[in-house]
């Protein structure tokens, strides 16, 4: 099946969103079986190739939509793939914090707290690679 221009252009943005590096690793484990490649692909063409190429957002704006979102209702995973993103976009430790920090109002304590022990991983996993 030839893959198709939404396609391509999925597969760059999450490639200039995570980094070659962290892509061929997730591609080597997470998406290598059968299953996982299938949900790849199709995230890669639909949500990377159709929303996030979608004007009116820039890359950096739609990273902490991600953060915001995944942080509100407990997605620890997805919230570090998007923290990654959102540093990788220009978005600062002190930044992603204090939107957190802010969100704690609206959504509890409980739920934040879990989301900056999440942020704190990935930054630190970021200063070392």
């Amino acid at each position: 099946m030839a893959e198709s221009e939404t396609y391509r252009r999925g597969r760059e943005i999450r490639r200039q969103l995570l980094g070659d590096d962290y892509v061929q690793q997730a591609n080597r484990t997470t998406y290598n079986d059968p299953t996982m490649r299938k949900f790849i692909d199709l995230a890669t063409e639909t949500v990377f190739g159709a929303l996030w190429a979608r004007p009116g957002l820039d890359l950096k704006t739609r990273t902490l939509v991600c953060v915001v979102s995944d942080a509100a209702t407990g997605r620890e995973p997805e919230l570090a793939i998007h923290v990654r993103m959102a540093l990788r976009q220009g978005w600062t430790e002190d930044e992603l914090t204090e939107v957190l920090l802010h969100l704690s109002g609206y959504v509890g304590l409980p739920i934040i707290r879990e989301a900056l022990l999440t942020a704190k991983n990935v930054f630190a996993e970021m200063k070392t690679a």
